[in-house]
């Protein structure tokens, strides 16, 4: 029998990581010095996420998704992805700037290192004071301009920056180039791919003093030189409702904002839906059986578990995401 299943977490440490992940998540990362990031789900074959909870607990996502697919996938997703599960949960902690980076579509990422590419997006949990991040660029670039820009270590003069508060949504489909500033603590759900072209730097080095690898030279054909007008997802601020954030081919993702006493009922997907608690807590409740999520915590509801209903006996905040 099919059930909400949580996972262990996978703490990352990083370069630019800091303490956010602790204390406004409550998730201990124990003598990490930088945790930068958290990974919340995961098929990664180097971070494979590990159930937590129930009959299925100490059991590693792919091997359970190879043993029960349809089960937790759903007949066309299983179809689709077999046991490679297609996306990637994580929260990040910028307690300084990240590289200035970009990801491959999943034509480059196919042709260069046999994998998907790297479409993503961003909800702000929390941001402090003047903090932004780096989306797109502020005018239209050809390649000439953009080599010549980076040559002149003036790059960041034709980058789009943003001022960022909770709240915030950003979409960032694969070519994008784009950072997280200082100061930012976001939720990120992406395809399941670590493949990233780091761009600059900002010149710093490790506690041994080296510098990180730069991919200039792969980063080229990756870019989307492009332009818009707006980076920033707009939306509905209400509450007790699905309002959308995103919808694209790698996922669609929803906001709950559930006051006091609300019940939610499940959406109408074939496939398998993730729910991350950002704040509060709510009770996914399945007849009998309920299943606690908290500020922090991500589930995986399986394709087979159709019919449940989301309650909440006060404020709660979810980010609900599925595959069409």
């Amino acid at each position: 029998m099919t059930y909400p299943l949580k996972f262990n977490t996978i703490y990352k440490d990083k370069i630019w990581g800091g303490n956010k992940i602790k204390t406004l998540l409550n998730k201990d990362f124990g003598d990490l010095p930088n945790c930068g990031e958290t990974w919340e789900l995961s098929a990664l074959p180097e971070d494979i996420s590990v159930v937590s909870n129930g009959n299925w607990r100490g059991q590693d996502l792919k091997s359970l998704i190879a043993q029960n697919g349809i089960a937790i996938m759903g007949v066309e997703l299983y179809e689709k992805f077999g046991s490679h599960f297609p996306l990637l949960i994580k929260f990040i902690d910028a307690n300084q700037d990240l590289s200035i980076q970009v990801h491959p579509d999943d034509t480059l990422a196919k042709k260069r290192h046999q994998d998907s590419g790297k479409t993503e997006m961003w909800y702000v949990l929390q941001a402090d004071k003047q903090a932004n991040l780096i989306t797109g660029f502020k005018k239209s670039m050809s390649r000439e301009a953009y080599l010549r820009k980076l040559a002149s270590g003036d790059l960041i003069e034709v980058l789009n920056q943003e001022q960022v508060a909770a709240g915030d949504v950003f979409f960032l489909p694969a070519g994008r180039i784009h950072t997280i500033g200082k100061g930012i603590l976001i939720a990120e759900i992406q395809q399941t791919s670590d493949i990233t072209y780091r761009i600059h730097d900002f010149n710093r080095t490790d506690d041994q003093g080296n510098k990180r690898t730069l991919h200039l030279e792969e980063s080229l054909d990756a870019i989307d030189y492009t332009y818009e007008s707006n980076y920033k997802t707009n939306y509905d601020q209400g509450i007790n409702k699905r309002v959308p954030l995103v919808s694209c081919p790698y996922f669609v993702t929803n906001k709950l904002n559930l006051t006091h006493k609300k019940v939610l009922n499940a959406p109408q997907v074939a496939g398998f839906k993730i729910y991350i608690c950002i704040e509060g807590s709510a009770k996914l409740v399945n007849g009998e059986e309920e299943t606690l999520v908290v500020k922090g915590e991500t589930v995986l509801i399986p394709a087979m578990l159709s019919n449940y209903e989301i309650k909440t006996d006060a404020e709660v905040v979810l980010l609900e995401t599925y595959i069409e």
